[in-house]
This record gives C-alpha cells, sequence and structure tokens, in this order.
C-alpha cells in the first residue's frame, strides 16, 4: 500500500498545476461538462456514416503520463466514446457499455495526431457490438484496438 501510495503521490510542480484548475458549475444542456472539456476537447470528426465514425485527435499534454505518452486511460476513453458515437441514435437515450475489450499495441506521444475510426460490427434487438481501431495518422502505426458492447432502448415494432 506505501508503494501505491508513493507512486501516486503529487510533485509540488504537480499539486501547484492542479491547484489552478478552474471548476465552474455545470448547466445541463448549455455547457461542457467537465469531463467534456477535459477529456474530449479536440477531437474533431471527420467523417459519419452508417455504421462508421472516423475522427482525428491530437494528443494533448493534459492527457499524457508521466512518461509524456497518450495514457491508457485515455486511450480507453476514446474507444468508450467513439464507440459508442457510431451506434448512438438521436431521439433515443445513450446507450451503456456492457463490455469493453482494448489492446494496446503501441503508444502515442505529445502532439501526434491520431485517427480513430469506429465501426459496428453488429446489432440484435438493443444490443450493438463495435470495434474501434486508433492509429498514428503520420505513420499509420496502429496504437490500440477495442472492442465495444453497448445495450440501449432501440425503436419499437409496434
Amino acid at each position: 500500500m506505501e508503494k501505491a501510495k508513493e507512486f501516486l503521490k503529487l510533485s509540488e510542480e504537480e499539486s501547484a498545476s492542479v491547484s489552478q484548475l478552474k471548476i465552474h458549475p455545470h448547466r445541463p444542456g448549455l455547457d461542457c461538462s467537465f469531463y467534456e472539456d477535459f477529456a474530449l476537447r479536440g477531437i474533431r470528426v471527420d467523417r459519419v456514416e452508417p455504421g462508421i465514425v472516423s475522427c482525428t485527435f491530437k494528443v494533448p499534454s493534459r492527457l499524457t503520463d508521466r512518461s509524456g505518452k497518450l495514457a491508457t486511460g485515455a486511450i480507453a476513453n476514446l474507444v468508450d466514446e467513439v464507440g459508442g458515437a457510431v451506434v448512438y441514435v438521436e431521439g433515443l437515450p445513450m446507450n451503456v457499455s456492457v463490455d469493453m475489450s482494448i489492446s494496446f499495441l503501441s503508444s502515442a506521444s505529445l502532439n501526434d495526431e491520431l485517427e480513430i475510426t469506429s465501426k459496428v460490427l453488429g446489432r440484435k434487438g438493443g444490443y450493438a457490438g463495435t470495434i474501434v481501431l486508433v492509429k498514428n495518422k503520420a505513420t499509420g502505426e496502429l496504437i490500440a484496438e477495442g472492442r465495444h458492447s453497448l445495450f440501449g432502448k432501440h425503436v419499437s415494432k409496434m
């Protein structure tokens, strides 16, 4: 437990950085939440077609780990968000993630431009499966591959 505490302990510089964060009250429907602003700011949707969503994202310093690489949690978040976006239906509640598995194959560095592509693998009732590929746009190197299963209310046949 002591090793974990020591690993998670912030340096004075990190602590000062965190204390300078300004978190404003969230007004649903009017403002971006802290999460949206922190984790998703900078993502650009390049293409939307039935069953496919393609985005571009430049790795920002706020999502890098101590070694300067895109944090694995940030990659997981991108898989979750872009994987969910491809099955979203306007007017219906958001889908809920049921299962997600991610293969981390390489890493991305600060300012690397990533291409994130999500495709629907299939649907059955309210259940959908997607695959999300995260690639370095300049080199084509595959950073991560995610499989994402979601469930949501589907349109009634009545």
